[in-house]
């Protein structure tokens, strides 16, 4: 039966294992985050978020509620048993990122059996009572015992804990929690002896025979594997106790009691993470295991003043309950938010940044190819004066905005001297024109492989519809200057084109006074120049 129980035990946490290892934790704690801030503490959140005060609040945080089984041991006068089972269910509370309290509750049946007999067993009123006479037990006087004992402890303590990995330099979150601490409480414990059987005989037969063969029993296992053969379960005769000399609850001796403790705690979920602990009780008494005598080399007992203390070594299941909270704070990084603003930040008052820009032209000193633009001129965007039509005078202080290719160079104003155009004497084709004399025309310039009119090419192409109204026999030629391809030279068609569509549908020149060319190589890709026949 007890095997059965065990293999359940086992089943029970290797599926709450299981189930816990394939828990997401999905939750963060955001700084932001108010609903996790108690009332008390809203007042410093508020200074926080105002930046009048450095610290943000401590957030409510979860409660721990857990339980374990284990292996519980009383250390004593008499040797332990193994295995005896405890078992243990704890609220624990944090009070900051390193420091929590825990009240447990453990319950513990430990036993013990010595390999060694005891012949001065006469001060302990609970085996010498069946050698005085009228002690109401058959099975003859004891020459000898073997002391023995069966104690069921409970006991109720405080503790305080202390988190020791929880405060990650180089990691976010942790998923293995190391810990260690201490605590008090009041510890209760019932003790039996077994003395006699079921049947009300003593086991002084069993126990004389033992101790006075030396041939049978060569070893303590020998000797243990005797006593366990021959000895029930029953554990019927109260141990030693000082009856009324000592503070009881019911039939229990009631002691106080310290406690060290340290443990492991694997994560497995946001509210659930295994634990494996080992706590050291100590207890102010020396009775958990009904003998307080210890045998002298020369024949007689004495009074030990020592203390009795038991170990409970368990594996448990703790959860982490509450809403509108984060999970206990030792299971947090306390460096998480600093580390996150320094990285991120969302709450620090960053001062402006200063970016010199000593021309005033709009374009900071760190991408300005040139930082002594003078003042008022339009600038690109890499801080460089504008200069429309390239001829080295930038557009604040050209006075000829846009200056034909051919007319360049140009004087400091950026005024060009245009070439006399050539006279246009073909009267066959273009009629008399003799006496023509409008003066300079303009060039209109293009972007890139565009062929539209912008509006400054419109203006002037009207200066020059303006001049043709007010001669009549004048005519002029379009020219562009496309490369040796079939690309450029169809681009160049669309262009004089455009221009000639310009002049004819929008200002009413004629279009037989109009002729549009292309030359390959005789000028600027971009440009269409104007000239009179």
């Amino acid at each position: 039966m007890a095997i059965s129980k065990y293999k359940f035990l086992f089943l029970a946490i290797f599926c709450a294992f299981s189930a816990g290892a394939f828990a997401q934790d999905t939750g963060t704690y955001d700084i932001y985050d108010s609903s996790v801030i108690s009332p008390k503490n809203m007042a410093q959140q508020n200074e926080f978020w105002n930046n009048t005060y450095s610290f943000p609040a401590k957030p409510r945080n979860q409660v721990e509620v857990g339980f374990s089984v284990g292996a519980f041991t009383i250390s004593s006068d008499v040797r332990a048993k193994f295995p005896t089972i405890g078992g243990a269910v704890h609220v624990r509370k944090a009070l900051g990122y390193l420091f929590s309290l825990r009240a447990q509750y453990l319950y513990g049946v430990g036993k013990g059996l010595n390999f060694l007999a005891s012949q001065n067993f006469n001060k302990n009123p609970a085996w010498d009572k069946y050698n005085a006479p009228g002690g109401g037990s058959t099975g003859g006087t004891f020459d000898k015992v073997f002391y023995n004992y069966r104690a069921k402890v409970q006991d109720l303590s405080l503790q305080g804990i202390f988190t020791l990995n929880n405060i990650r330099f180089h990691k976010q979150k942790n998923g293995l929690l190391i810990y260690a601490g201490a605590g008090v409480g009041a510890t209760i414990y019932h003790t039996k002896v077994n003395a006699q059987n079921g049947s009300g005989q003593t086991y002084a037969s069993l126990f004389n025979g033992i101790s006075s063969s030396s041939q049978t029993y060569k070893n303590r296992k020998d000797v243990l594997d005797a006593l366990k053969k021959g000895m029930d379960d029953s554990y019927e005769t109260e141990a030693d106790n000082q009856g009324t000399r000592r503070p009881k609850i019911g039939d229990n001796t009631l002691k106080p009691s310290g406690t060290i403790l340290g443990g492991v705690a694997f994560k497995l979920g946001k509210r659930i993470n295994l634990a494996i602990e080992d706590r050291f009780t100590i207890v102010k008494d020396d009775l958990l295991d009904g003998q307080q005598w210890q045998e002298q080399a020369r024949g007689d007992a004495v009074l030990t003043p020592d203390y009795d203390a038991y170990n409970y070594l368990s594996v448990g299941l703790n959860f982490n309950l509450g809403g509108k909270s984060v999970e206990p704070l030792y299971w947090m990084n306390p460096l998480d938010y600093a580390y996150s603003e320094l990285n991120a930040p969302r709450h620090m008052k960053l001062p402006k940044p200063i970016l010199d820009d000593t021309d005033g032209d709009g374009v900071t000193d760190q991408l300005d190819r040139e930082p002594n633009t003078p003042a008022g001129c339009p600038v690109d965007s890499h801080g460089v004066s504008r200069d429309t039509d390239g001829d080295g005078v930038p557009d604040c202080k050209d006075k000829q905005l846009i200056t034909p290719t051919e007319c360049q160079p140009v004087d400091a104003d950026g005024v060009g001297k245009c070439p006399e155009p050539p006279c246009c004497s073909d009267s066959t084709r273009f009629g008399n024109m003799s006496g023509c004399n409008i003066g300079d025309l303009p060039s209109i310039s293009f972007k890139g492989s565009g062929a539209s009119l912008n509006n400054d090419s419109k203006a002037l192409l009207a200066t020059v519809a303006s001049k043709l109204k007010a001669n009549p026999t004048c005519t002029i030629t379009i020219t562009g200057y496309p490369v040796a391809s079939k690309a450029s030279q169809a681009l160049c068609n669309k262009r004089t084109d455009a221009v000639k569509m310009y002049l004819t549908e929008t200002e009413g020149i004629s279009s037989d006074r109009i002729n549009p060319s292309c030359e390959v190589g005789g000028g600027d890709a971009n440009t269409v120049d104007i000239k009179t026949n």
